[in-house]
């Protein structure tokens, strides 16, 4: 066998179980895409063939490979069995093991149209992946919950919020976690101010803001008030859901049931049915478009933002005046290393914090176009299922790249409005924007490297966007 053939098989073996991974993930959104709409439980019963209700077996359940071998078609019934089955566990596989190697073993020197594979990776990443995979699977939790979320999205105009709340419990937990972690077995590393770049005094490139270590942005040493925000605000939440729960605020679009109901039945036959063959005018979302008091709830939800919003603020004060005074940031010593001081916060909560920070921003950006949207136009602008979906994106990449990726969206959406209106000789009155967040995700994921690899050629030095 040739030596490099040998050298090559630990990244064969390592690329074809990230695959494989990938393509179970696959086969779970195919579920979901086909159990949740329908109000199914994803777990029970087993699977089942929908034409002739025959359990499957393992056989038929295999991903990718399982449809090939049937040809297409149900073992017992011979019935078509839709080829979307085994290209979206394609695309997940294809997702999960492209992302691994190019984060983490693309050849700097490799090129493909001019630019370096190397330049796609993030800087963290350069750390490996034996350092790094909590936070590498953290970003494969999310990119597999986009890829149901945008299919759902675009058949129903409606995200399941289980679908976003997932990712954002899991980068709690890992990111978090990961921290406490590198804390107890490493100490608060201190920093090393290298030609221009900050590291940790062990070569880890984790800096992200002002003297913070970690793979998405935190606050920094000094940032105590960012802390007490991050803390205030979700406490606030809570409040604001329990508020909800005891009936003091009232759930928004509560009513929005009844009122379709006597919408479609007032339309007509077709529409009292839910046909939405029956016309464009009477599918779900231009039915929602109808619906005639988005003001209204917009007040309501307004309601249910002041307790994050007051809280937030508060916790922002009481943090800057009452918490641990921080020498000023940062020192430097001698050596040439840059010393945390002395009342810094431990790195685990600053880790905390970003994730809280990521996840509050991220909402709230997308809340507020949604608000103050709906009270301009007097039509929702967007939906809940959105604002969960970007503060769950918040939580796993930080608030900086989501607020990038949602401002993205938009660009998308237009892109794709004039290709179907090129397609279909007029744009639909209503999309779903969950399809082109998660697409905005995705490219801010591989493609904010790259911009920042162009921007530093053409400036002639360095660019980070943060």
């Amino acid at each position: 066998m040739p030596d490099w053939l040998i050298l090559l098989l630990p990244l064969a073996s390592q690329t074809l179980f990230v695959f494989a991974f990938g393509a179970c993930a696959g086969s779970l959104a195919n579920v979901l895409v086909y159990r949740m709409p329908l109000g199914l439980d994803v777990v029970a019963p087993a699977s089942r063939c929908p034409a002739c209700d025959t359990r499957l077996t393992w056989r038929e359940n295999i991903p990718i490979f399982g449809w090939v071998f049937l040809g297409g078609k149900c073992r017992f019934c011979k019935s078509k069995i839709s080829a979307e089955y085994p290209a979206v566990e394609l695309l997940v596989a294809l997702l999960f093991a492209g992302l691994y190697l190019l984060w983490y073993h693309a050849p700097g020197s490799m090129t493909v149209l001019g630019v370096p594979l190397g330049a796609v990776s993030p800087e963290w990443a350069g750390n490996g992946v034996l350092q790094t995979w909590p936070a590498f699977v953290v970003l494969l939790f999310l990119v597999g919950s986009l890829v149901p979320i945008t299919l759902i999205d675009a058949r129903t105009f409606t995200i399941p919020l289980s679908l976003t709340w997932t990712p954002a419990v899991i980068a709690l937990v890992l990111h978090t976690g990961h921290a406490l972690w590198f804390q107890l077995a490493h100490g608060s590393p201190d920093l090393v101010f290298d030609g221009g770049n900050w590291r940790a005094d062990d070569g880890a490139r984790w800096l992200t803001a002002d003297g913070a270590l970690w793979t998405l942005p935190t606050p920094g040493v000094t940032g105590w008030p960012w802390i007490g925000l991050a803390i205030g605000g979700m406490v606030g939440v809570g409040v604001s859901l329990l508020a909800v729960r005891f009936g003091l605020i009232s759930r928004s679009f509560g009513d929005y049931d009844a009122w379709e109901a006597k919408a479609r039945e007032e339309a007509g036959p077709a529409t009292a049915t839910g046909d939405d063959h029956a016309g464009d005018e009477d599918s779900p979302a231009e039915i929602w478009l109808q619906y005639p008091h988005a003001r209204r709830e917009m007040v309501r939800e307004l309601a249910f933002c002041a307790p994050p919003v007051l809280l937030g603020v508060l916790g922002f004060w009481i943090a800057g005046r009452f918490g641990p005074v921080v020498p000023g940031w940062p020192p430097m010593t001698t050596s040439g290393m840059w010393v945390v001081p002395d009342g810094a916060p431990q790195l685990w909560l600053l880790v905390l914090s970003g994730v809280l920070l990521g996840y509050l921003i991220g909402g709230a950006v997308v809340w507020a176009v949604r608000i103050f949207g709906s009270l301009a136009f007097g039509k929702e602008a967007m939906g809940m299922g959105d604002v969960h979906l970007m503060a769950a994106v918040g939580a796993c990449i930080g608030w900086i790249d989501t607020t990038l990726a949602f401002f993205g969206a938009a660009f998308v959406g237009v892109a794709y409005a004039i290709a179907s209106a090129l397609a279909n000789k007029g744009a639909p009155r209503a999309m779903p924007y969950g399809p082109f967040l998660a697409v905005a995700t995705l490219l801010v994921l591989v493609g904010k490297p790259l911009v920042e690899w162009v921007l530093s050629r053409l400036m002639g030095m360095p660019v980070d966007l943060v």
